[in-house]
């Protein structure tokens, strides 16, 4: 046992790639594929979308919310441990990324499972909330612009189920919400957020050194 977690030098990294979870042979083709982007940086760590899919088994998802979509990489993880009736709502402003992502879904048989919509999204969130769903998601994750996150982060407290999961990303900011003399506004609203969550009483929080930062919270009920 130790106290502190263990910082990750390039080899423990590749051998946490290679090893810390079984990889779809689609999802590691969407990741390479992903990976040869210029912006492919901006895709879910592996591990991160491996723990997502154990998550989503251990709590017997059936809907999942992806707010943030990319080129689909976290998408076709998730949705690869759903159950056949399992429904994935992802949603992206942009839809030439997730195009990249659409044929790998067909491949691995899940795109029946996988709902995207393109579009701002609170205006989806809303589209959501006016068809019925809140309360009724097992598990939302969070991958987008980072001023929205406090608005995304009530607006998947309200979507979810009592029991629920949301899950947001990049909370460590590449170390910058430890860093007092960083002032910019994206490391500001992912500092108060955190603080925010950490003394929010209708969630059970944790975040984690995974990715750039992984934080959970269980809606109480």
């Amino acid at each position: 046992m130790s106290p502190r977690n263990l910082a990750l030098d390039g080899a423990l990294q590749t051998y946490l790639d290679e090893l810390g979870g079984r990889e779809h042979p689609e999802l590691a083709r969407l990741r390479a594929a992903t990976d040869a982007l210029a912006d492919g940086g901006m895709r879910s760590s592996t591990v991160q979308v491996q723990l997502l899919a154990l998550l989503i088994e251990l709590i017997d998802a059936r809907r999942v919310l992806e707010i943030g979509c990319f080129t689909g990489y976290g998408s076709l993880g998730m949705a690869l441990a759903l159950p056949p009736e399992g429904r994935l709502t992802t949603l992206d402003v942009n839809d030439d990324w997730p195009a990249l992502g659409q044929r790998h879904w067909q491949e691995a048989g899940v795109a029946r499972r996988i709902d995207f919509r393109q579009g701002l999204a609170m205006d989806s969130i809303d589209d959501l909330i006016a068809e019925g769903a809140s309360g009724s998601f097992d598990l939302v994750y969070v991958d987008a612009e980072k001023k929205g996150y406090p608005q995304y982060y009530e607006a998947a407290l309200g979507l979810l189920r009592a029991g629920g999961l949301v899950a947001l990303d990049n909370m460590l900011w590449k170390g910058a919400v430890a860093d007092p003399d960083d002032r910019s506004r994206q490391t500001l609203t992912l500092r108060a957020l955190t603080r925010e969550i950490h003394g929010d009483e209708r969630v059970t929080p944790v975040l984690l050194p995974i990715g750039d930062g992984l934080l959970l919270a269980r809606k109480r009920g």
